[in-house]
């Protein structure tokens, strides 16, 4: 079941604000050094999925991924914000 690591931030009214982290998170998930540990990911979740019984999980694929993406976003976010 495919979601989003990546969720948008809305107002209540009717502007709608969009969460700089977020918007950074999609942009560096995209990066060259990122899109490996991505690979990995997409390699081991089609592997676990194609599994009737199975107890392995992609955690570790996921804490590679997720770390590269958010140490590349600590680079640039606080410079975005007010």
């Amino acid at each position: 079941m495919p979601f989003s690591l990546f969720r948008s931030v809305k107002a209540q009214d009717d502007d709608e604000l969009v969460d700089p982290q977020v918007t950074l998170r999609e942009k560096c998930s995209e990066e060259a050094h990122c899109t490996t540990y991505k690979a990995k990911l997409d390699t081991c979740n089609a592997r676990v999925l194609s599994k009737k019984q199975t107890s392995e999980q992609c955690v570790e694929e996921l804490y590679d991924f997720l770390h590269c993406v958010d140490h590349c976003v600590s680079k640039t976010l606080f410079s975005h914000l007010k």
